[in-house]
Formats: structure tokens, sequence, C-alpha cells
């Protein structure tokens, strides 16, 4: 900077001077409370129309197509989403592009869910000729009952709200957190329908913690074959030791002849064994220091199961076995650490 340069102005915006923590506090109380009245308000006309909405759906050879322009289209876009992921195909078409050639992308088997609060948005009325020429069925959502797009649906949800939880009551915020609570309700009742269960919702889900939670398996992740560890009855403890090292699961098998599970001896059984001054390591024989009735879990089971059995009982690994307990697998903690279902 120069000798004689001013330095630049501070252009970061100032919070209104003498704006209280309280009262900003209250304000955002506030929106809960009359947010809350206006979803109770639209749970009281959980009612035939609802049911009947909900009955296209089930009934459609189709998808669910959500349409909405502005805020509306933003819960309309969720509403598809969370419809898609539960078990009901549904997408979204922008209203404005649908008229410039996205209508293309809906088919006459398909079932329109338009949202628009007022029940008047230009780029949706438009809309509603070539649907209906097409054989749609139409469900709206608006807070008008004598809208037009309400007169014009096959089926009509009212989400009125008694007031917006602006102060101006211009901004939509009580009317869209309602339109999007009927949009849950929808899905749900559809689900619930349908029979969808936690496997269908995760074939939806592959990816992240959820996906791995509900589709990985104890057979995808175990170690089996050669790299389980195991022993007979009338091994040594010290034969017991020396199998565990080799196969650094921190535990291993006691078997019978038929490889059917006869005890389990792991790293606490060894500490315990170490502090019993009248256990030879190389001369006692691992059935005399083995835990018999080891927990254990089944191939089919999901990997989450494992988790869960080895946090309650407060154990680091398993075996698994068959129908007939037979050893054929084995999994620790840190197997469960690396598939990330922990």
């Amino acid at each position: 900077m120069t000798p004689n340069a001013r330095p630049a102005p501070d252009l970061r915006p100032l919070p209104p001077a003498g704006v209280a923590d309280a009262s900003l506090a209250a304000s955002g109380r506030r929106v809960f409370e009359i947010e809350g009245r206006a979803l109770d308000a639209v749970a009281a006309r959980i009612d035939g129309d609802f049911a009947a909405a909900c009955q296209l759906i089930l009934a459609a050879h189709g998808r669910v197509v959500c349409t909405g322009m502005g805020k509306s289209g933003h819960i309309a876009r969720k509403i598809a989403a969370t419809l898609a992921s539960t078990g009901t195909p549904a997408f979204y078409v922008h209203p404005g592009e649908a008229g410039h050639g996205d209508l293309g992308m809906i088919t006459d088997a398909d079932v329109v869910l338009a949202l628009s609060y007022s029940g008047e948005s230009d780029e949706v009325l438009m809309l509603l000729p070539v649907l209906k020429r097409q054989g749609n069925r139409l469900i709206a959502m608006t807070g008008r009952p004598q809208s037009t797009l309400a007169r014009e649906s096959d089926v009509h949800l009212d989400v009125s709200v008694p007031v917006e939880a602006c102060p101006l009551d211009l901004a939509p915020t009580s009317s869209t957190t309602a339109s999007l609570a009927m949009g849950d309700a929808i899905a749900v009742a559809l689900l619930d329908a349908r029979g969808f269960t936690a496997d269908d919702f995760a074939r939806s889900h592959p990816a992240g913690a959820l996906g791995r939670r509900l589709l990985l398996h104890i057979t995808d992740i175990m170690h089996a074959g050669e790299d389980v560890p195991r022993v007979s009855a009338d091994a040594s403890v010290s034969e017991a030791l020396v199998e565990m090292s080799h196969k650094r699961l921190g535990m291993t098998a006691v078997v019978d002849a038929e490889d059917r599970l006869i005890g389990l001896y792991t790293d606490g059984d060894l500490r315990r064994t170490l502090d019993d001054a009248g256990v030879d390591l190389r001369s006692t024989r691992i059935a005399e220091v083995m835990t018999r009735s080891p927990k254990t879990i089944g191939a089919d089971a999901l990997a989450v199961e494992a988790a869960q059995l080895m946090e309650t009982h407060k154990i680091s690994g398993l075996l698994v076995v068959d129908t007939e307990r037979r050893v054929v697998g084995a999994l620790n903690i840190h197997d469960l650490l690396r598939a990330r279902v922990v």
C-alpha cells in the first residue's frame, strides 16, 4: 500500500443495533408454534380425499409426476424424492420447462401431483389442457379449494393454513411446511400399503452408511475356509495360541471331528488362563479352558446384526455357523470397522 492510499472499506454487513438474543430466540419459537398449529389443522383434514389420492397412485401403472412453481416447486421436488425412495416411482418436472418440451417426459400412465398454494399458478394451469387430453389423472395440493387447479383436479388435498409464520404473512412458511408434511403422509401411507420393507429401502439407498447397514451380510465380510482359526478339543493351549497367532482374529474355534463347534478360545480367555498358576500351556487341553456355548451368528444375517450382538454381549469376535453348528466363518470388530458397518 502506498503511503497516502486509503484502506479498503469493510463491506461486511453489520447486525441491526439493539437486536437482543432473547428476541431472536422468541421469533424462532414463534415460528415453531405457528407451524405446529398449521400442521394440526391440516392433519384434521386427512380424510376420504387423502385416501382417494393414495388409491389413484396405487392403481396407476406409471409414475407420480410432481410439479410446482417457486417454493411449491421445491416442495414438489422433495416429495418426488421421498416417494421414489419409498417404493413409489416418481420424478419432478418443472412446469415452465414442461411447456417447452419436457411434457414429453409424462406418459398417459402417469399420475400428476401438482402443487400451488394459490391454485392459480399460470405455469401449472397452462399444463392442464394437455394433461387432460392425454388422460392423466390429476391430484392437486392447494390452499384454496375453490381455485382453478383444485376444481380441475380429480382429487384435491386441502393444505390451507390459518396464517404464515412470516410476520408479514407473505413468505411461504407454514404453507410449505404443511405441503411437505402432506407429501410425507402420502409417501408413508403408500409405503404401508405396498408392504415396503427395510430391505426394499436399502435397495434404493445402496450408498453410504444406510446401504451398508441394510445390505451387507455376514458372508460379505467374514473370513472363511482356511482363514478360519480352528483346533480340535485335544489340542493343547499352546497349539491353540499358535493357531490364533497365525489367523490373527484374536480367537480360535474348538471343533469336533465333523467341524461342529464345541467351544471358543479368545484373547480374554488367554489372560484368564495366564492368571491360573495351575495351567501349563503345553500340557493343558484347550477343552479344559475354552468358553463353552459361545455366541454365534448365521452366514445369512446382516453385518449390522453382528455389530449389535458384539455390543450387547461386550465381545469383539463371532464365529459363523450353519444350521448344524458347523463352523463356516469368523469375523471380529475390525472386520466390521473396515466394512464401515460401525
